[in-house]
């Protein structure tokens, strides 16, 4: 082959790398929708670093390799950075490590140890928040490194970022302050929220890297609130009105700031300590709370890190040693559908066992149909296994294609529990069983009912309502009402007495209000707050049964997939005739009808801890007696926030906001038309 042709040929490579991986990092960067690990993203970039390091005459200005990320999304304003937020260069080795160590005592020209900060490396998404005389003035993700998205809503719904900066002993309140660190959601955290969002019938996050980053690009700031987030800082920007010296330094100052930092951070006297830490490191990284793909070490200086200066958009006084990525090759022997509580179906792969992080892996979910699509996943392949936050496991690739090859997996077009219609908009991810009596869905559909804020059945724990529905006792919701005391007295671990108590707590759930019973149906999108809206509007089940998409949707705070939703519910042949035997054994109390004029008359009421002459479905009552309306959350456009005694979160919320509180003699008042 001539030069010329050699030429041409690494060109085309170069290019078709660049295209990879700028497609990769908008899939990441701005719809947070990765396709591709980190171990393969670093793969791609280190290849085309590679390429460039041996013809640098083929770099251009818009390579990935000189830029951090990609182009911010149009749907947040646009904020630029006052210095670059940039990328760290990956040791994949300890020699790589040791290498890097060399680099920068060469360029320094010094045979001395190097003093280091060895940081966890967290796997978030990258942030800077600006304060400004000590309050909280923007916050922004890091973007393509120049200019990010202003994100400061979200980022104020996020409890350990401070709003205004603590006033330490020893330090001044600095003119300006950019700090910059990685917004993350905590492994528990992430658990629950899928739990949370299967029981809504939503989408599963794959990791907690992408629900961190879904949560706080989310533009209605009351999404990212419920959403558990936590933020580690570890990096300044400019700063105005106090100096640091080093690294050390100004992480323990922003910690007097009130700023969250990680207590993992150590000091290490030369990169052998630093190498020592990433083997701690890697031995603890299960037990960490958060995501943690390696270590960072930084020079600590920041003399000696102006002298070393960057290149190529990163620091050389840096670098990110990786942890190797915990993978297990196995087979996938079968593809399953399994149904949960609200009816959502998820392909869930079943594996040929194997030892992966110390815990032996059969099954692991391969979330929706798309992803399957995408991966080209199929029965008999043998496929790369790996735990998303060391703990859910998760099909990376193919890495062989069963021979032969097995035809495409494809949804079920019924429920395969129950035989009940599957629903599946067009351009939605989910598909569903919508009957609600479907066995799949039983177990949950009881706890769900029997739960505080639908029926508050005591004692229907989660052991009972098992031994209930696979015995048979309970097929369907009303079969609750028609359980006798020697059923239950026959039931394993079962006393006369206690079998007593739980049929008398079933009878006396029979007189419920109607917000109650809506929520106890356990219709998809429908909570505690959606259900008194709609038991607000339609008064009766019947009435809201025959609601058209058209009138929920004329309902505040509903929207189309809501609506749409509701008329899926009770369309269903099934849940119609369900809801109807349900409706025989209550004695349902028609909704308290909002007032057209009152001395809450417009006004949006939060009720917040323990009142003493009535409980908080009372006031929430009298509030919509009074032309109030009744909100779960405090926001600005909240008016007023009854507070009763050991109030929670939302007087917190309120009095940043400067929302009105009022105690109860004050809402009494209020009530009676005498208040302020």
């Amino acid at each position: 082959m001539t030069m010329a042709a050699d030429l041409t040929r690494i060109k085309a490579e170069i290019q078709k790398l660049r295209d990879e991986i700028n497609h990769h990092n908008y899939l990441y960067y701005v719809l947070d929708q990765p396709e591709i690990s980190d171990a393969e993203y670093d793969k791609l970039l280190r290849r085309l670093e590679a390429l460039e390091r041996e013809h640098p005459e083929l770099i251009t200005p818009d390579s990935p390799t000189q830029r951090v990320g990609a182009a911010p999304s149009e749907k947040f304003a646009v904020v630029r950075h006052r210095t670059m937020m940039m990328s760290l260069a990956n040791a994949m080795n300890a020699e790589e490590m040791v290498e890097f160590d060399r680099r920068v005592k060469r360029f320094l020209k010094t045979e001395g140890e190097i003093e280091y900060v060895a940081e966890i490396k967290l796997d978030g998404l990258s942030v800077e928040l600006v304060y400004e005389d000590g309050r909280l003035a923007v916050a922004s993700t890091r973007g393509d490194g120049i200019n990010g998205e202003d994100v400061t809503a979200n980022i104020r719904t996020i409890r350990s970022v401070p709003l205004r900066l603590l006033k330490p002993k020893r330090l001044p309140i600095p003119k300006l302050l950019e700090v910059r660190g990685e917004a993350i959601l905590p492994k528990q955290a992430f658990a629950k929220l899928n739990e949370e969002r299967e029981r809504k019938g939503e989408p599963l996050f794959a990791n907690p890297r992408n629900a961190a980053a879904g949560s706080l690009r989310q533009l209605d700031p009351r999404v990212t609130a419920t959403r558990p987030l936590d933020i580690f800082l570890y990096a300044p920007g400019v700063l105005e009105g106090v100096e640091f010296d080093s690294q050390w330094e100004f992480l323990q100052a922003i910690k007097e700031y009130g700023l969250r930092v990680n207590p993992e951070s150590r000091v290490c006297r030369s990169v052998e300590q630093v190498l020592g830490y990433w083997n701690e490191m890697t031995e603890r990284r299960h037990d960490l709370d958060y995501d943690a793909d390696g270590v960072v070490a930084k020079v600590n200086s920041y003399a000696v890190q102006a002298q070393l200066g960057e290149v190529s958009r990163s620091p050389r006084w840096a670098i990110a040693y990786k942890f190797k990525a915990q993978q297990e090759e196995t087979r996938i022997e079968k593809i399953e559908v399994q149904v949960g509580r609200i009816g959502s179906l998820t392909p869930v792969a079943k594996l040929k066992p194997v030892q992966l992080a110390g815990v032996t892996i059969s099954s692991a979910s391969l979330h929706n149909l798309d992803e399957i699509r995408r991966k080209d996943i199929r029965e008999g392949d043998a496929v790369m296994l790996e735990r998303a936050g060391d703990v859910i496991p998760y099909v990376v690739e193919v890495t062989k294609k069963g021979h032969p090859r097995a035809p495409e997996f494809q949804m079920p077009k019924r429920c395969p529990e129950c035989g009940g219609t599957i629903v599946h908009e067009e351009g939605e991810v989910g598909y569903f069983c919508v009957n609600a009596n479907c066995p799949a869905r039983m177990r949950e559909s009881v706890r769900h009912f029997a739960s505080k804020n639908c029926m508050n059945i005591d004692g229907l724990g989660d052991k009972l309502v098992a031994q209930l529905v696979d015995s048979g006792l309970v097929r369907e919701l009303d079969d609750l009402y028609k359980l006798k005391r020697e059923q239950l007295a026959a039931l394993e671990r079962m006393g006369e007495k206690s079998a007593q108590n739980i049929v008398d707590n079933i009878d006396s759930s029979r007189k419920t209000t109607l917000d109650r019973a809506i929520n106890a149906l356990g219709i998809r999108h429908v909570g505690e707050h959606t259900a008194r809206q709609l038991a607000t509007r339609f008064g009766s089940l019947e009435e809201l049964a025959h609601a058209s998409e058209d009138e929920l949707r004329a309902i505040r705070d509903i929207g189309p997939e809501v609506a749409r939703s509701i008329r899926e519910y009770f369309d269903e042949p099934r849940n119609m005739k369900a809801v109807e035997r349900l409706a025989r054994e209550l004695q349902i109390e028609r909704p308290h009808v909002r007032a057209a004029r009152g001395p809450l008359s417009d006004k949006s009421v939060v009720v917040t801890g323990t009142l003493e002459s009535m409980t908080r479905e009372d006031a929430e009552r009298k509030i919509i007696e009074s032309g109030g309306r009744v909100s779960s959350s405090v926001s600005r456009k909240t008016d007023f926030v009854v507070v009763g005694a050991e109030p929670g979160s939302k007087l917190r919320k309120a009095k940043e906001l400067g929302v009105k509180t009022l105690d109860e003699k004050d809402f009494l008042e209020m009530l009676s038309g005498g208040g302020r």
